[in-house]
């Protein structure tokens, strides 16, 4: 973390200039058996395309309001950046209804009907797969974001005193959450090339914390295991010896 990171976005920029080719990001969904491991250079591009999609093809403005109706998963995490990037505001668990657009997973698309405004469906497959038929009412996401550009810029600056995130009933703006990212890094003793592994779900700060701001501020790693219930004692012992775990948060 700089002194010039006033925001989420501000962290990965940081991150990208510091070391691209490191590990930021590694996904196991205990339930598929999927690992996706993303360098800091891959996930700021996934990043990069989505906040494009969000202000483009979405037409999402800064103050706009996504309901994130997503578990704990890469390509949500992506979905924070890219949000604090455009400038729009995160809602974790938010009410569809009550949102300018939501982002929906496979199990929600119900209640994700709800909003109003656009509405883009994640199918969660391995390796970002799409639908095998994009939900009716929905853009599939993974149709949409491979065809937008690798470097984004917002149309207008984005304020690190606006709102930037909304979880667990709580509201932050994007300087707040960079600072409360930070002192989670120094109370974990995250630091640079620390790897934490989350079980943690992202309906809470703690979750959202642990299973990458935390990590993304403190120039380290998260390892974020989805279904990790499902893993035997001893498997975890070697997940957590085979990806140089440094801290965890069970």
């Amino acid at each position: 973390m700089n002194a010039i990171d006033r925001t989420p976005a501000d962290l990965l920029r940081s991150a990208l200039a510091a070391d691209p080719a490191r590990p930021l990001v590694t996904f196991y969904d205990d339930a598929t058996g999927e690992r996706v491991e993303l360098s800091v250079a891959t996930f700021a591009n996934w990043v990069a395309k989505t906040a494009n999609l969000l202000q483009g093809e979405l037409a999402a403005e800064p103050g706009d309001r996504l309901a994130l109706l997503l578990p704990a998963h890469w390509q949500t995490a992506v979905w924070l950046l890219a949000c604090s990037s455009a400038g729009v505001v995160a809602e974790v668990g938010g009410d569809p209804a009550a949102a300018d657009l939501v982002v929906s997973g496979p199990d929600t698309l119900e209640a994700a009907r709800a909003c109003s405004g656009e509405r883009v469906a994640l199918a969660l497959r391995p390796l970002g797969g799409r639908f095998p038929e994009a939900p009716a009412g929905f853009a599939d996401y993974a149709v949409e974001v491979p065809s937008q550009g690798d470097r984004f810029a917002p149309y207008a600056p984005v304020d690190p005193g606006a709102p930037a995130l909304a979880v667990a009933g709580v509201e932050l703006t994007g300087a707040q959450v960079v600072e409360r990212a930070a002192a989670d890094a120094a109370r974990l003793g995250l630091g640079a090339g620390s790897r934490l592994l989350s079980g943690l779900a992202y309906d809470t700060w703690e979750g959202l914390s642990s299973g990458l701001l935390a990590p993304l501020a403190a120039g380290g790693s998260v390892v974020l295991c989805r279904n990790a219930d499902r893993l035997s004692a001893d498997a975890l012992d070697q997940r957590l010896t085979s990806e140089r775990v440094t801290v965890t948060a069970l």
